[in-house]
């Protein structure tokens, strides 16, 4: 759609790449685009996850997108997620707007929604790209800027990954994944990914020593963003700090590519006073990746969250108490 295509205020997961993407996972796109007096107003991109027995859900992750605040064009576009969710026989709809806590003008449960767990990191950390590159350096903690040196002097490169890399990406995540204990998706969700992002909006880069890739880290972009979604690290050379020399690499792209913003996507859920009493302590769920987030400066911010809207509520319920969902 043309009208997210130019907004620079979509979210990467409004794009029909990531549509596209989540195809190969059992998901549909539809998108919408509302119109007033000719001119684009509001858009958006629902996925349709079909379920056993003819039934779905709607999703639509990090939008609408555009002037969709007020009253009658959210009214509009609810009606057509509604036709939507009549001839899908969906459960409930799930949106998750890109707007941060405190900035939702719309009170959702006046259309008949309640808040709902969120799919995607309810709290980030937000990297502001402004000015040189060395005051981006400046805002980080001197821990961090450190550690970016270090791993240069200890003979860390970064190079861009070709697509005859993904094999050993995909084996440095499944070593990272076993080590910290969360869950991947198949090789074949990364090679897609890879091939319908990159090298437009995405780049996948390996950090080496003596050849040897040691870490690999694929960030997205998409108009005055940039998202940090997939990072691995194997177990070996992990003292020579090749995740920050990524993550150095991976800013400084964004930042030449144009963008504002550096998305180090998910900390734990928890207020910032929290967060710097306990990050010491804490080893559990997103507690270790945020020791390391933080040393790269920004502000930690918390979204919106999630609302359903639900058609079925007796099954929506059960699925609920069951966990599913």
């Amino acid at each position: 759609m043309a009208f997210l295509e130019g907004h620079p205020e979509a979210h990467i997961l409004q794009t029909a790449p990531w549509g596209d993407l989540k195809a190969g996972s059992g998901w549909r796109a539809r998108r919408w685009l509302l119109r007033e007096r000719g001119e684009p107003r509001a858009g958006l991109q629902v996925l349709i996850r079909p379920l056993p027995l003819g039934f779905s859900v709607l999703y639509v992750p990090k939008g609408p997108v555009g002037d969709w605040q007020h009253p009658e064009a959210f009214r509009t576009l609810l009606a057509a997620l509604d036709r939507l969710a009549r001839e899908t026989r969906a459960l409930w709809l799930r949106i998750e707007p890109d707007v941060l806590e405190g900035e939702l003008l719309l009170d959702l449960t006046a259309f008949g929604f309640r808040p709902a767990p969120p799919i995607q990191p309810r709290r980030t950390i937000l990297v502001s790209l402004e000015g040189e590159e060395e005051a981006i350096l400046q805002a980080m903690h001197p821990k961090t800027r450190y550690n970016i040196r270090l791993a240069e002097r200890k003979g860390v490169k970064v190079r861009e990954a070709q697509p005859e890399d993904l094999p050993r990406f995909y084996q440095l995540l499944r070593q990272t994944a076993a080590r910290d204990r969360f869950a991947i998706h198949t090789f074949d969700y990364y090679r897609a990914a890879y091939e319908r992002f990159v090298p437009h909006l995405a780049r996948l880069w390996l950090a080496c020593y003596e050849e040897e890739p040691i870490a690999a880290l694929m960030a997205f972009a998409w108009g005055e963003r940039a998202w940090y979604f997939y990072g691995a690290s194997g177990d070996r050379h992990r003292e020579k700090m090749p995740a920050y020399a990524l993550q150095w690499r991976a800013i400084r792209w964004a930042k030449a590519r144009g963008c504002r913003w550096y998305d180090l996507w998910g900390i734990p859920d928890e207020d910032p006073e929290v967060l710097e009493a306990q990050f010491t302590t804490r080893r559990d769920g997103l507690w270790g990746v945020y020791r390391f987030k933080r040393g790269f400066g920004g502000r930690v911010a918390r979204w919106a969250g999630a609302f359903d809207r639900v058609y079925f509520p007796p099954l929506y319920h059960l699925i609920r108490r069951l966990g599913i969902a």
